[in-house]
């Protein structure tokens, strides 16, 4: 069958009676469909998948290609780069058997506080949309779905299911649609409906579904919803709602056969659901009639080829387990990345491009044949997070830790000495194997174990690290158990956790350490299933003695099974930790410095309440500078932070959550083997209190978008405050000199600029060129002035080079909520054409004349 090839659909569709259609509407499980035998109709699989594709469920032994995050991927400002890592997830994907990827999330950084910051692209509707729609491109040229999620104006966690978002329809149109539009124009066969509302509509039965996603666009695909975003029956069936998920309950099903045979729901509502059903299955190769998904063909080069030869289990030397779901990774882990392995490569090639040099003064990059000692400092150096936290976490291959980066990349004469300094209060992490051994084997890990309300084993599994989220339950499944040989290397009291709802009992030795009910606070399901709550007890515990820790959660209705057994090690007095720090750096030919956020800090479920580090961090940092002028600060994060300090050190870079590869690609770009090729994709605070839009609490549940078209830069603008670091910010290892802007040319769909620039610097480099527009005088409501395109250009030392940068006509329009329909004003807009939103030099005209309106 032809994709999009109606009749069949049609005669398919008629083959089935109205509850087996509507069968098909709901889940038959967390992440299927059902099949259909009769059609030939296989379940759909799906799987979160942002910065990796998990698979259908979390298990630590199925293992994945980590890439950077999605902020990250933003700050490539690389649509080719971008599509080569879509078709990467592509490969992924049909390696374990997945159908339909969730991502890309197409939600806007609208406050810095939102949460999921890192799992979104951009503050500017163009650039997150041009991201998108490229790495939709690149997952669906393998025969896999890509999702646009989550439609829409879901841009924080706070209140995420019941919020209420009011928005004005220009503001929605202009700017948080748009990603969205930019989606379906790319081809993206599944679109997310969101928890919360908008203009007091839930998502899973707005109009917006309707308008403009499926009639003005023309989307053809599948709405799916939420994770258990669909709460009605009748109102989300009349709705442009097409498939609720998970399964298999839900408040369709049967309440929704009776729906329709009380005539509150026409049956032609249902059959164009599973009319879209099916045609997502044709392109997906799950519809026998359709034939096999396309075959895949080679990905860019430097993009992560289509190979998935790599991916089929832990790099040699790598650490298992990674960062996130498993145990952080270990700081001596070797390096991934090598040659003969593209796809760890292309994932290394891509954290470099987008790793962001936010100052430097003259210090990088180092010149390895100078080098004699390095000292690294800092616990991210050796548990560096290389992904946020929630439903877009997987169990990466292996992670390479910045220590591990460095120590592969230097040669042996020079010596690297690693203190972790000073360490701010942070949650236990799961146990893993630096210090846990499963009972029954002596492996590293833990012991699972599914009981019976009688305490007999149903199953039994080792597990490589201490956190279990979807446990096989057998029948009869009354209790979780995790086991492990906990082997302390320090004497003094360490802290143990269990994770987990409803009854819980954590025994050291035989000997209860903590017990109780502890229902759960939220029906979030990233809080329920992803990361429960810990709850912990202090035991004093002799280096060298192992003990024998059980954790035990039993199951009831509502609370989910995740289980997490958790472990920290008595803290270094921080004066001793900034002592030995100090003490190394002074020694040291250079010093690199590894801060960043916690793992509560940036995650799904909850927004941030602020975007400092630890008070710590700064009076460190500045001692360390002090102490040792050539040194670099490193900081991991997804999204933005306040830098007090970003002065006292000679540079500073941002890495991001990097994925599995981070550590070799800061090593290469330390030591000047690539150039830092990220652009801020979002405006940074220098204080939280600047930020002039910075809201995600709704207020009674509603969440007002008071500030209208003015986020990101746009807002910034009209403070009138700079910020620490504006959109496109970020230094490369050259300089350039933009020199001319020429006059716009007509093209199609709107128009082309020239710009020309010049590499002044001593070595190739790549810049990004960002043209933006102003219309002063204006009879309607702007921007200051807005993003309208950007072109990425390379150049030798000395040489010129000229971008042509695409202007889209929909970039001068502005929609009329009068008029419901995108209007032109005729006249002269201003062309501005720099590096940053913040540094525009060249100016030029363009006049509209009397194009019309559409």
């Amino acid at each position: 069958m032809r994709d999009g090839d109606g009749g069949e659909v049609d005669r398919l569709t008629g083959r089935l009676d109205l509850r087996r259609r509507i069968r098909l509407l709901t889940g038959a499980d967390t992440w299927r469909t059902h099949p259909e035998p009769a059609l030939g109709l296989a379940p759909l699989v799906f799987s979160d998948g942002p910065a990796g594709v998990r698979g259908p469920g979390w298990d630590a032994c199925d293992t994945s290609a980590l890439l950077p995050c999605p902020s990250a991927l933003g700050a490539l400002w690389d649509e080719d780069r971008v599509r080569g890592l879509g078709e990467l997830l592509g490969d992924e994907a049909r390696r374990k058997g997945v159908h339909v990827l969730l991502a890309p999330a197409l939600n806007l950084h609208r406050s810095p506080l939102a949460g999921r910051h890192f799992e979104c692209f951009s503050e500017d509707p163009l650039l997150a949309g041009r991201t998108g729609a490229a790495l939709i491109r690149g997952v669906q040229s393998r025969g896999v779905a890509a999702t646009a999620k989550h439609y829409v104006a879901n841009d924080s966690e706070t209140q995420r299911l019941t919020l209420d978002v009011r928005v004005e329809e220009r503001v929605l149109r202009e700017v948080y649609l748009a990603p969205f539009e930019a989606a379906v124009r790319a081809g993206v066969w599944v679109v997310m409906s969101a928890y919360n509302k908008v203009n007091g509509a839930t998502m899973s039965e707005s109009s917006l579904l309707a308008e403009p996603l499926k009639g003005e666009w023309g989307f053809d695909g599948v709405v799916v919803s939420d994770w258990g975003a669909v709460r009605s029956t009748a109102a989300a069936a009349l709705s442009a709602q097409d498939l609720v998920m998970p399964g298999p309950g839900g408040p369709w099903g049967e309440a929704l056969a009776e729906a329709v045979e009380r005539g509150d729901v026409p049956v032609a509502a249902v059959t164009e659901k599973v009319r879209r059903l099916l045609r997502l299955a044709t392109r997906v190769g799950a519809l026998a009639a359709a034939g096999p998904r396309p075959t895949p063909h080679p990905a860019p080069a430097g993009a992560g080829p289509a190979s998935t030869g790599a991916a089929a289990g832990a790099p040699a030397g790598a650490v298992p387990g990674g960062a996130g779901p498993g145990p952080r990774p270990a700081g001596g882990g070797a390096p991934a990345g090598g040659d003969g392995d593209p796809v760890r490569e292309g994932l290394r090639e891509a954290a470099a491009a987008s790793f962001v040099l936010l100052e430097n003064r003259g210090l990088l990059p180092l010149d390895s044949g100078s080098l004699r000692r390095v000292a690294v400092i800092g616990r991210h150096a050796v548990a560096p997070r290389v992904q946020g936290g929630g439903s877009s976490e997987v169990f990466p291959h292996g992670a390479v830790t910045p220590l591990a980066g460095l120590r592969a990349a230097l040669p042996d004469r020079v010596r690297i000495a690693y203190e972790p300094g000073p360490q701010p209060a942070a949650d236990p992490e799961p146990v893993g194997p630096r210090h846990a051994r499963d009972p029954a084997t002596g492996a590293p890990g833990v012991r699972l174990r599914v009981l019976d309300a009688d305490g007999a084993e149903l199953a039994a599994r080792a597990q490589p690290c201490g956190r279990v989220l979807e446990p096989e339950l057998p029948p009869g499944s009354a209790t979780v158990e995790l086991t492990a040989l906990l082997h302390p290397d320090v004497t003094g009291p360490w802290t143990l956790a269990l994770g987990g709802f409803g009854p819980l009992r954590l025994t050291v030795d035989g000997a209860a350490v903590l017990e109780g009910e502890f229902p759960p606070g939220t029906d979030d399901p990233a809080v329920i299933h992803v990361r429960p709550p810990l709850h912990t007890a202090r035991v004093h515990l002799t280096a060298g003695r192992p003990v024998r820790v059980v954790a035990r959660r039993g199951l009831a209705p509502g609370t989910g099974r995740a289980t997490v057994l958790a472990a920290a090690p008595p803290p270094v007095g921080p004066a001793r930790a900034s002592a030995a720090a100090l003490e190394a750096a002074r020694g040291a030919d250079a010093v690199v410095v590894v801060v960043g956020t916690d793992e509560g800090g940036e995650s799904e479920g909850r927004d941030r309440d602020t975007l400092r580090l630890d008070p710590g961090y700064g009076r460190f940092i500045g001692e360390i500078a002090r102490a040792n002028p050539r040194t670099v600060v490193v900081v991991n994060c997804g999204g933005p932070l306040e830098l007090p300090w970003r002065a006292a050190p000679a540079a500073v870079l941002l890495t991001w959550f990097p994925g599995q590869e981070g550590g070799a690609a800061l090593a290469d770009v330390l030591l000047g083997r690539a150039e830092p090729g990220g652009r801020l994709p979002t405006t940074w605070p220098a204080a939280l209190d600047d930020a002039p839009v910075r809201t995600t609490r709704p207020r009674r549940g509603v969440l007002p978008y008071e500030e209208g078209l003015h986020i990101g830069y746009r807002a910034w603008l009209r403070s009138g405050t700079a910020p620490a670091y504006w959109l496109g910010h970020g230094r490369g290892y050259t300089t350039w000199e933009f020199e001319e802007i020429g006059s716009p040319e007509p093209a199609p769909g709107g128009y082309e600029v020239p710009v020309l620039l010049r590499n002044t610097g001593g070595r190739r480099g790549r810049e990004v060129v960002q043209l933006h527009l102003a219309r002063p005088g204006s009879t309607v409501e702007r921007p200051a002035r807005w993003l309208a395109g950007w072109a990425a250009v390379e150049a030798d030392p000395g040489a010129a080079v000229t971008a042509r940068v695409r202007v889209p006509l929909r970039a001068l329009e502005h929609w009329s909520a009068r008029t419901r329909g995108w209007e032109l004003e005729p006249g002269r807009f201003t062309l501005l054409a720099g590096r940053t939103a913040g540094d525009l030099p060249l100016r030029s005209v363009l006049d509209t004349g009397a194009r019309r309106s559409r």
